[in-house]
């Protein structure tokens, strides 16, 4: 993947040949992260910066939800170092200087300030990914994530597809609000960033 969309690689498996091609893909663009049901073997010329435990979570349908009170906006390019700048302060997941051009993004914004947004990423046939959920910290509390995430997976449902996501393990917190909009828990999954040695 380009690295201003992404960090994402993916080999096609586990051969010998496979996994040195995925360390020259690391070694020529920078760290890469592959998102598995195990943690990768090593890869020729690459080290572990991270590894983390994920759940890969699906809905068929979104709870329905109060009615919101702030107004939801589409976000594109003349958003796009709000959106970084946002992303960058609270870690929802990669997100880079393009990310926002993979699907359609959406936020909330107060005084003219980004408060929050979620968007689109991964396509895989029949399937959209909700990603880049996150809210500045001195919004928190508002009711956006919910609303944007309700938003966004709704967009998904309404074109015949299924919304799906990925969240940390140990996001409590996340976790439990996307259950509460209609998500379940579908596989874990390791997401490992590697970058060259």
């Amino acid at each position: 993947m380009d690295p201003d969309f992404g960090l994402f690689a993916a080999v096609a498996d586990e051969t010998p040949d496979s996994l040195a091609a995925l360390g020259e893909l690391v070694g020529e663009h920078g760290p890469s992260g592959l998102v598995e049901l195990a943690s990768p073997p090593a890869v020729p010329g690459t080290a572990v910066m991270s590894s983390a435990l994920c759940w890969q979570m699906v809905a068929e349908a979104v709870a329905p939800l109060k009615p919101i009170a702030f107004e939801i906006v589409p976000l594109g390019d003349a958003e796009a170092a709000e959106m970084l700048a946002l992303a960058t302060l609270t870690k929802p997941g990669p997100f880079f200087s393009r990310t926002h051009q993979l699907g359609d993004f959406v936020g909330v914004k107060v005084g003219g300030e980004l408060a929050a947004m979620a968007g689109e990423r991964m396509r895989p046939d029949g399937f959209t990914e909700v990603s880049g959920v996150c809210t500045h910290p001195g919004f928190r509390g508002q009711g956006y994530a919910a609303g944007l995430m309700a938003h966004v997976a709704g967009a998904i449902l309404a074109r015949g597809e299924t919304p799906f996501l990925h969240s940390y393990a140990d996001n409590a917190g996340a976790n439990a609000l996307y259950q509460a909009l209609g998500f379940r828990r579908r596989a874990d999954v390791w997401f490992t960033v590697l970058a060259p040695e």
